[in-house]
């Protein structure tokens, strides 16, 4: 990291200069604001991809170039960043803009990383598919369809030298990775296709611009699909694929730059460790409650016997469940009556946004009944935000759909909407959008860990204050611990694969066991754990940060408002908590 002052930007954060104190702008202030700008230009240039789903439509006719020449530009650009900011009088800056050169620090210091050492290119297929880059542009209205399909026209005629440049970085490839890369180009191949001629229809005269590229986009994805095929089948004589556990050193790097925190793999592993035994037991107390008088918790009791109890509310709780013909509906009266509870509660204050409730997308379904869509952060055009909600995909056997809703019943489902909705993510991105700053940079490279904790914590909440649910509170306080527990097995599962070689076989009986998981739910994020690498961990972290930081502010003015003390936790846009930290007082 030549020229990077990244790390005394860090450790100066105990005494604070006077211009964080005072608030006030100089030409310090100034010069980093350009400077912010400048690389956002850059970035989006380079990403063109991640630009439009931030809102930022310049370079919608474009995808990322894959060549070496490209990522050697991008990396001497990182040291020009890196040179640049460190020249910047950091200790002049407001309060607002110190916490954002931190972040553009974390930033440039993580791309560095990917390139440097983690170099994805080289062995990940999953990030040479094109069809999200496409999908974004048909299913947002920032824009006149024709002038999307018109961009969409600019991406699929670059197709063919993307997936061609890809093939000539990718050397040895992790099976699952090979695996998931072929469907989802599968499914890409059906968005050419059906998506777009969908499109088309409602904007005919757009056909003849499409066409002139569309077939050779097709052939392009094809052919890349056989070729990732054929190194599948290559693979598979004498198990020859790369390892798709990245190790100790870099996972403990890269969680460190995900999270944007000075963070010990070890340590969060610990107290994940402690966190399952204590909501393990949390969880039990509750399920003898719910089972009656006659099985209440018996001191010394078999932690067999109370797993089992565990499991059997839990079994009562998953037969009350959806199907495909009901499930859309549920959400949305799930959705009306949480921002009833939380107007009532005032927990938060809610503002009045768009947001719908609309079927998930064929190509999404499969991992969870819900997602949060929200307009991209730098987005000017006024949409609202979509709540996608899945049936499950067609091509599943009645055997897997009934896993499936017994895992997402109604109870659980209730709970996930808080998360993704009411008052997650829906309303914690609401007040994100109306904070306001000298650039957008925090939009745009806004914490993942903090937007994953507090929907989270918003699902604690939510079941401590007795939102009622189906009637009962304690139905629902049952599924939020059952979530908390996937979630702490998710960062113990994220630390121990990468770090500790863990095996299927024992993630498996973690998560069916104490996790009391589906076998299907258990497999599905197994495979997740070998396809990602520290982002398993944001939820637990961002969580207890943001838990942690919560019940401080609660202890040092507990007669404030709960309303007031959340509000002031979502007033600066979405920062890590550990800059959250510096502007809220704490």
């Amino acid at each position: 990291m030549a020229g990077l002052a990244i790390g005394s930007a860090r450790r100066n954060w105990g005494e604070l200069p006077v211009s964080m104190q005072s608030g006030m702008s100089s030409e310090a202030d100034l010069a980093f604001t350009k400077v912010a700008r400048a690389y956002l230009d850059d970035r989006a240039e380079r990403h063109p991809n991640v630009a439009t789903e931030l809102g930022d439509h310049r370079f919608d006719a474009h995808l990322p170039e894959f060549s070496a020449a490209a990522l050697d530009s991008e990396r001497r650009a990182m040291d020009g960043w890196a040179a640049t900011l460190g020249a910047l009088d950091l200790s002049a800056l407001s309060a607002e803009n110190l916490v954002d050169a931190d972040m553009l620090a974390n930033s440039v210091g993580r791309r560095m990383f990917e390139l440097d050492e983690v170099r994805e290119r080289s062995w990940n297929p999953l990030v040479a598919n094109p069809g999200r880059a496409i999908h974004t542009l048909l299913a947002r209205d920032f824009a006149p369809l024709p002038e999307r399909l018109a961009s969409a026209a600019g991406r699929l005629a670059e197709i063919p030298a993307m997936l061609a440049g890809a093939r000539g970085l990718l050397g040895p490839m992790p099976k699952v990775h090979l695996e998931t890369a072929i469907d989802q180009l599968a499914g890409t191949i059906t968005l050419v296709t059906d998506e777009i001629d969908a499109a088309l229809r409602a904007a005919p005269e757009c056909t003849a611009q499409i066409e002139a590229v569309r077939p050779a986009a097709l052939e392009a994805l094809a052919e890349h699909c056989a070729w990732l095929s054929a190194k599948l089948d290559q693979g598979s004589v004498g198990d020859r694929f790369a390892d798709p556990r990245i190790g100790p050193e870099r996972f403990a790097r890269k969680l460190s730059l995900t999270l944007d925190a000075e963070a010990d793999a070890d340590a969060i592993l610990a107290r994940a460790q402690a966190d399952l035994d204590r909501v393990g037991e949390e969880i039990a107390d509750l399920a003898a409650e719910l089972a009656g008088p006659g099985r209440a918790r018996h001191n010394g009791g078999p932690a067999g016997d109370r797993g089992a109890l565990v499991r059997q509310v839990l079994d009562q709780l998953a037969a009350d469940a959806p199907d495909d013909r009901t499930i859309l509906g549920f959400c949305r009266d799930a959705l009306a009556a949480q921002t009833d509870f939380v107007s009532e509660c005032q927990l938060v204050t809610i503002h009045d946004d768009p947001v719908e409730v609309i079927e998930m997308p064929e190509i999404d379904r499969g991992v969870a009944v819900a997602y949060c869509d929200s307009p991209g952060p730098l987005e000017s055009a006024s949409m609202p935000t979509f709540v996608a909600v899945s049936p499950t995909p067609t091509s599943w056997s009645a055997q897997r759909v009934t896993s499936f809703y017994r895992e997402y019943n109604r109870h659980m489902v209730h709970n996930l909407m808080v998360h993704e909705a009411m008052p997650g993510h829906f309303l914690q991105l609401q007040h994100s959008r109306r904070f306001g700053a000298a650039t957008v940079l925090r939009a745009a490279l806004r914490s993942g860990s903090f937007v994953e904790g507090w929907a989270v914590y918003a699902e604690q909440l939510m079941a401590e204050r007795g939102y009622p649910g189906e009637g009962d509170p304690r139905e629902v306080r049952m599924q939020q611990l059952k979530m908390q527990l996937r979630m702490t097995i998710n960062a113990i599962l994220d630390a121990r694969v990468h770090r500790h070689g863990m095996t299927e076989a024992e993630a498996m009986s973690l998560m069916t066991g104490r996790g009391h998981q589906e076998e299907g739910e258990a497999a599905g994020k197994w495979r997740r754990a070998l396809l990602t690498s520290a982002q398993l961990s944001t939820y637990y972290v961002g969580y207890t940060e943001v838990a942690d930081l919560a019940a401080e502010l609660k202890t040092a003015s507990p007669q404030q408002p709960e309303r007031e003390i959340h509000d002031s936790m979502l007033a600066h846009g979405s920062p890590p908590v550990r800059l959250l930290r510096t502007l809220v007082g704490s």
